[in-house]
């Protein structure tokens, strides 16, 4: 099991010792000596970006430290969206890319997200080599080298890229709510839409360093279903901190679900004979109601483990051009190599305007299963196989849901806590089957309750 890589990268409270400058600093010497095993002669060269939250300035500072005692180029982007560091590695040629941001979770925490030479998402087996040469390094020094880096425009070139995909002024009738978290987005995603003529709404777009993701952004959408009201607007566009997802709000201040919004995408690209391998890539957390949409066309669902770097190699291995995950990462393969929220609002609103639907009507043509969740955080994560009790509820409740339904029992990634999801064709079953299952975690786990 890996000690500081999670699900996406490194992630933490910052001040702690895996989330400190001291510990970016030995991170970015063993990225420094990780990348000259990769190519040991010539310049090696690094894109940096990240979001808004205070800890980011002292955290790139000491990466790139870090970076520069082996000679590596750093390109500092400076406030980017995360999948503007991921493109432009591939613009500049750079060696790697490094996304300071903790994406959704608050200013209290940071995180470290990292990108090879093409613009991709590292492996287990890449962060397993780097983290065998990030335990072989010295302690930092008391006072850490000062960092050396070139200024670069990542933003300019992410802005111009996403304004190619529509005409200028196509938007010109439309009035668009964005919500932009305080984070990452708060320059790109408005300069984007502006272009096309659109009425912007914003919100959450005044950063301070600590209120990124503060009640606004992905994570808390009722702002953005009122505004949406509010100002009679077609549809409301929700990021998360670092701008990698999208959630959405249709013209009723409905918030989408985000496996209806792959439904909605992946029908639409099976329809135009543009879903490559006929197969849209989700993860394990996606309603079998995803699975009922694309399988009506022909097309059908592979699933992969939870985290877009799953989504986006697998996708790569098909040679799939679209897949995501429910809490609103979409990759279009075509377009980028990781999720963007931009992105997937463009796409929604292209296909809006292709066919002349309003989003709830987009929405209304899929159909989810019931589906019943619970989070639980635990003193420690015990490995799933030794619960007892909790191993009997699941096969229990499997053995009455059959083919109609599935559980899903996994640890996060990034936080102390068992998530626990039931889903089947009947509410009553599921929300009974969900009970029966909190009770088994209940008894084999030590549970903490607010």
């Amino acid at each position: 099991m890996a000690k500081y890589f999670g699900t996406d990268g490194i992630r933490g409270r910052y001040g702690e010792p895996w989330m400190c400058p001291e510990f970016a600093y030995r991170l970015g010497c063993a990225l420094g000596a990780y990348l000259q095993q990769l190519r040991p002669s010539g310049q090696l060269n690094l894109v940096i970006g990240r979001d808004t939250r205070s800890s980011g300035v002292a955290l790139c500072d000491a990466l790139t430290a870090g970076l520069n005692h082996y000679q590596i180029y750093v390109m500092d982007a400076a406030v980017v969206p995360t999948p503007a560091v991921a493109r432009s590695v591939l613009e500049r040629q750079a060696d790697f890319g490094l996304a300071v941001t903790a994406s959704h979770n608050p200013s209290c925490d940071n995180g470290i997200k990292l990108f090879d030479r093409n613009g991709c998402k590292l492996d287990d087996s890449q962060e397993h080599i780097i983290e065998g040469l990030l335990e072989a390094q010295p302690d930092a020094p008391l006072v850490l080298p000062a960092p050396k880096s070139c200024p670069f425009d990542s933003a300019s070139f992410y802005v111009n890229y996403q304004r190619s995909l529509m005409d200028q002024g196509c938007l010109a009738d439309w009035d668009i709510v964005l919500d932009l978290a305080n984070g990452a987005t708060v320059a790109t995603s408005p300069a984007v839409f502006s272009r096309w003529g659109a009425t912007l709404h914003l919100i959450g777009d005044q950063p301070d360093g600590l209120n990124i993701n503060d009640g606004v952004g992905s994570e808390c959408p009722q702002q953005l279903s009122e505004a949406v009201l509010q100002h009679a607007a077609r549809i409301g566009i929700a990021h998360d901190g670092d701008g990698d997802r999208l959630v959405v709000c249709d013209e009723t201040g409905t918030i989408v679900d985000g496996d209806v919004l792959l439904a909605i995408l992946g029908c639409d690209a099976m329809r135009r004979g543009v879903l490559r391998a006929d197969t849209l890539v989700a993860t394990i957390h996606s309603n079998l109601g995803l699975d009922c949409a694309l399988q009506e066309l022909g097309a059908r669902v592979e699933r992969v483990g939870v985290g877009d770097r799953y989504v986006a190699s697998r996708m790569r291995e098909l040679g799939a051009s679209l897949g995501g995950e429910s809490s609103g990462h979409i990759i279009f393969s075509d377009y980028a190599t990781t999720g963007d929220g931009l992105l997937a609002a463009i796409k929604l609103i292209e296909l809006m305007c292709r066919t002349g639907k309003k989003l709830s009507e987009l929405r209304q043509e899929i159909y989810l299963f019931p589906q019943a969740t619970r989070n639980l955080r635990v003193h420690a994560k015990t490995p799933l196989a030794e619960l007892k009790n909790l191993q009997s509820a699941i096969q229990e409740v499997e053995s009455q849901l059959g083919k109609d339904g599935r559980v899903l029992v996994r640890y996060s990634g990034t936080e102390p806590k068992i998530r626990l999801l039931v889903e089947g064709r009947f509410e009553v079953e599921v929300t009974s089957a969900l009970k029966s299952i909190e009770t088994a975690a209940r008894k084999d786990l030590s549970v903490i309750d607010s």
